[in-house]
């Protein structure tokens, strides 16, 4: 189904077996430094790369885009940081905070703050329900061959030739500057794609498929997926866009594709074909000429069946035939996994979803970026034809990813048949997939085709007793369920009535509701503010030398963005640094709040604490004795493995504000959450061992002598002592950062990047 080559491998394009190993190829003359150069990847990167150094690229996109849980906090760092006037087009969406649901606090001022800010600043405002994030771009931004940044992690256009990257608000904020995005050339992994698909599975399903083939291995983190080969033809532009923003799931770094007359045909349909331009990788019988690809995914379409990623990950992944076969068995794994993440805090049992050995589900969802597109719920119209979802348990709803959309399932017949089976047709929105519309009961099973899974994401409160499951599936095997009463089913045996439909696009919504600039900014406008809506609070600089105390500490595998910041409720505060500040690691460490507060505004217990630190230092090395009563102070968090998921920037800035210094990790799981890090001036430590081998515990201190020194010097090593709580030993061990270009040691040094912008 899935084959991972070991090793990079050359790329012709021809034959059967187009790609040829390192040795065999520089044999016939080829050359893998020549090579990377003929992958789209390196051809579009470098177009916008302004460094005029090859492999440390300063990147300056050609617009940028973000959705009403970001776009205020980044354009306030910007105002900060002395905006005058947005310098390439920037999309205001709003697709998070649709529902305006609670007087006060989840109300209509972040809106009002984006639409007097387009006015002002010279932007583009898209009202709430008009369309999803990444629905708009794909219609109305994305160009072949060219790149967007966005403040969502699922910022992923390269099924349209577009390559885009999502990352935190920081870096937006950098290109609203005129500064740069930087980064050092990626690796380039390709995927090829040969086959056609089978009936019933969808683009979710390869999706699952190759996210359950690549996470835990690493294989693409922080690299960009290149896809080509036969198989794309077999692909509608629909299809190859659902598989495409689920590489997110992979913590690749962007995507892009091979563009054909599907491509040039979506462009078409929507009335910009001046955009569209064929980018196809090197097909040649030159050696010189391949292609270089550090990696190869390869993928057999037609092998593929339909798929569910089991709660609470999207790489947990089966066939729906095994779950269906064997579900005691997958139920009780999935039990194991969940008692990593949930401990003992709450009981969690699956097994009652099994009635007379079927796995019953409680809720279907069709929505957002990845599962509400026109083929999405068409082919699940199709199946559920002449069905109904019954008047028990189940529920099911369906969000069209954008208006035109809906527009187009309104005149062509599907959304009345979906209607008639029972499901809701519901407005573009977000909230299904981070926890803020359809939040299922309590120990509920909900089937969703969306992006994410992870523990609590759905809008459960563990805190409060709560929980439920969500389980990823395509449109197609969520339309077989519901059809079949809420028993999971696959798509796979009841596909035979999915009928092919034209899609037209029209405009004409946009055109009356949207706010176009033009790029023309209109300084004399007045920014509407809301009492929600506060600045950032003062950040101090880095000092000479810190002394950290570590206020929490996470052993799972993997820490999630959700686990750092929750999702869901908390947008309630997104604008509002200090309030959103208290939710955070609320559902993972719910003392952490307390404990951060502590230290930053030093508790008469912290400063005792300090002091008998200081002590401890004082008296293991007298040399230290001067640095250390003068350390500046700070708390810092321990996580294996953090930053999985979303690129919201709250899940570093909530720790800052709460006086956080640093981070402490075995590996970052994703390169937004440590640019995060990075722009909100804390340090994102690494420690060489295993989490097993800690020289600190929850509660100890950790002391970084000459700390600012060695971050301005680029040091390889860090000499640091952790200091027990307990008994008073001091240690010695080692920390290090990484790899930080010249700008982000200074935005550290300088304590965030508003206040680097301002120096």
């Amino acid at each position: 189904m899935i084959k991972l080559r070991n090793g990079g491998a050359f790329y012709s394009g021809k034959g059967s077996d187009p790609f040829i190993s390192k040795e065999e190829g520089e044999k016939q003359g080829a050359s893998a430094a020549t090579g990377k150069k003929n992958t789209l990847a390196y051809s579009i990167l470098q177009k916008h790369n302004t460094s005029g150094d090859t492999e440390n690229l300063k990147i300056k996109f050609d617009k940028i885009t973000s959705h009403d849980i970001t776009f205020v906090g980044i354009i306030q760092t910007a105002r900060a940081s002395g905006l005058t006037k947005f310098p390439i087009p920037y999309v205001l969406t709003n697709c998070h905070n649709s529902l305006c649901a609670v007087g006060g606090t989840i109300n209509e001022d972040d809106h009002m703050f984006g639409l007097t800010c387009a006015r002002k600043y010279g932007g583009i405002y898209v009202p709430p329900h008009q369309a999803v994030i990444h629905q708009f771009a794909r219609e109305m931004l994305a160009s072949c061959g060219g790149m967007i940044l966005g403040s969502d992690s699922h910022t992923r256009y390269g099924a349209l030739g577009t390559m885009a990257i999502g990352e935190g608000g920081g870096e937006l904020a950098k290109q609203l500057l005129g500064k740069t995005y930087d980064i050092k050339q990626p690796e380039v992994v390709a995927v090829y794609l040969t086959g056609t698909p089978r009936p019933g599975t969808g683009p979710q399903d390869v999706a699952l498929a190759i996210i359950g083939a690549v996470f835990e291995k690493g294989y693409v983190k922080n690299k960009v997926m290149e896809f080509i080969g036969p198989g794309i033809k077999n692909l509608s532009a629909d299809f190859r866009i659902g598989i495409d923003v689920m590489t997110t799931e992979t913590t690749c770094l962007s995507s892009i594709w091979e563009t054909d007359g599907a491509t040039e045909e979506f462009y078409a349909i929507h009335g910009r074909s001046a955009e569209y331009k064929k980018l196809s990788a090197p097909n040649t019988d030159n050696p010189a000429e391949y292609a270089w690809y550090d990696g190869v995914i390869e993928v057999d379409l037609g092998e593929i069946k339909p798929m569910i990623a089991m709660p609470f990950h999207p790489s947990n992944v089966y066939t729906i035939d095994d779950v269906i076969k064997n579900p005691g068995d997958v139920l009780t794994e999935t039990e194991k996994r969940a008692k990593v993440s949930f401990g003992d805090k709450i009981e969690y049992n699956l097994h009652d979803k099994l009635i007379d050995g079927k796995l019953y589900v409680d809720q279907g969802i069709i929505a957002g970026c990845a599962g509400g597109g026109f083929e999405n719920i068409c082919a699940a119209a199709d199946i559920m034809k002449g069905a109904s979802i019954g008047s028990g348990k189940f529920t099911m709803s369906v969000y069209p990813a954008s208006m035109p959309i809906y527009m187009e399932i309104v005149k062509n017949g599907v959304a009345a048949s979906l209607m008639e089976t029972g499901a809701i047709l519901k407005t573009a929105f977000c909230g299904p997939c981070f926890g803020a519309g359809d939040t299922p009961a309590n120990n509920a099973f909900s089937i969703r085709h969306s992006t994410r899974n992870f523990p609590n994401r759905e809008g459960s409160k563990i805190q409060n007793g709560q929980i439920a499951s969500v389980a990823l599936m395509d449109a197609r095997s969520i339309a077989a369920t519901a059809a079949n009463k809420g028993f999971l089913a696959s798509a796979e045996y009841c596909a035979d009535g999915v009928q092919p439909r034209k899609y037209h696009f029209d405009d004409t919504i946009y055109k009356n509701r949207v706010y176009d600039s033009k790029g023309v900014a209109h300084p004399e406008e007045e920014i509407q503010f809301g009492p929600n809506i506060k600045d950032w609070p003062e950040i101090p600089a880095l000092k000479d030398d810190l002394l950290l105390k570590v206020v929490s500490e996470i052993h799972d595998p993997v820490t999630t963005t959700d686990e750092l910041i929750p999702s869901g409720e908390t947008s309630s505060f997104r604008s509002n640094p200090l309030g959103l500040a208290e939710f955070t690691l609320s559902r993972k460490d719910p003392e952490y709040v307390g404990r951060a507060k502590a230290v930053r505004d030093k508790s008469a217990d912290f400063v005792r604490e300090a002091e008998n630190a200081v002590a401890a230092i004082k008296k293991a090395h007298p040399e230290l004795a001067a640095q250390a009563e003068k350390a500046q102070t700070g708390s810092t968090i321990f996580a294996v493995k953090p930053g999985d998921g979303s690129a919201r920037e709250q899940a570093a800035s909530c720790q800052r504000v709460l006086g956080g210094s640093a981070n402490i990790a075995i590996e970052y799981a994703t390169k937004r959450y440590r640019s995060n890090l990075i722009n909100w001036g804390m340090i994102p430590f690494l420690f060489n061992g295993s989490d097993k081998e800690l020289p600190f515990a929850n509660g100890d201190f950790v002391f970084v002598p000459g700390v600012r020194a060695k971050v301005a010097e680029a040091a390889e090593s860090i000499k640091a002592y952790a200091v027990s709580a307990k008994t008073g030993a001091v240690t010695e061990f080692e920390l290090s950062t990484g790899d930080m270009t010249a700008d982000e040691r200074n935005i550290i040094l300088d304590g965030c990047l508003i206040n680097f912008y301002r120096r």
